[in-house]
């Protein structure tokens, strides 16, 4: 949140229903409720511009770290696709 911004306020905004979908999906993995994610985002296109893509990249996954299972499952791929590799 902006400093010394306190004040909520409600508001109505029109998406494609398609991109809901795929911001529901991701808000109830990450356990937020749409207003927390829509906070969020627009807090982080705020700051686009003032922090360089590698940073907003670095503060990303400081903020939402993989899960255990989203770790297990780049491994199993990973491991699944180096197997399938002629190494010789």
């Amino acid at each position: 949140m902006i400093a010394g911004m306190n004040k909520t306020v409600k508001v109505a905004i029109s998406l494609p229903e398609q991109l809901l979908g795929e911001v529901d999906r991701v808000r109830r993995r990450r356990g937020e409720s749409r207003s927390q994610y829509f906070r969020e985002a627009a807090s982080a296109r705020l700051t686009i511009g003032a922090e360089s893509s590698a940073e907003v990249y670095r503060r990303g996954y400081v903020d939402h770290p993989e899960a255990a299972e989203e770790v297990e499952a780049a491994t199993q791929s990973a491991v699944a696709l180096l197997a399938s590799e002629p190494w010789e």
